[in-house]
């Protein structure tokens, strides 16, 4: 199956659920470097669009993502990834997840 890096400026989406739990903790961006060096180390990173360079999950917090498996939907253009969570926070606000504030 051939990722659709073409529709959002060479970028997918990246939604990361913790593989114990099922929570959705984040979701980040991810170029074809991003998803190559997260498959060949294990480790989740991201390409970071406001700093325009690739990144490591947790790099500076030390809260880093193990991916365990990588799927893609329907439409070829985003990752849904299950990761073990090795820290207390996958939200850079030292949050578990991202997604916690009800509109």
């Amino acid at each position: 199956m051939k990722i659709n890096f073409e529709k959002n400026n060479n970028l997918v989406p990246a939604i990361i659920q913790e593989e114990k739990t099922g929570d959705v903790l984040m979701l980040g961006y991810m170029n074809k470097d991003a998803l190559e060096k997260t498959k060949q180390t294990g480790s989740v990173y991201f390409w970071s669009r406001s700093k325009n360079k690739l990144w490591m999950k947790g790099e500076t917090s030390g809260n880093t993502l193990t991916a365990s498996k990588i799927l893609i939907d329907c439409d070829n253009d985003t990752l849904l990834i299950t990761a073990k969570l090795n820290g207390v926070a996958a939200c850079h606000i030292g949050k578990k997840s991202c997604f916690k504030e009800e509109l």
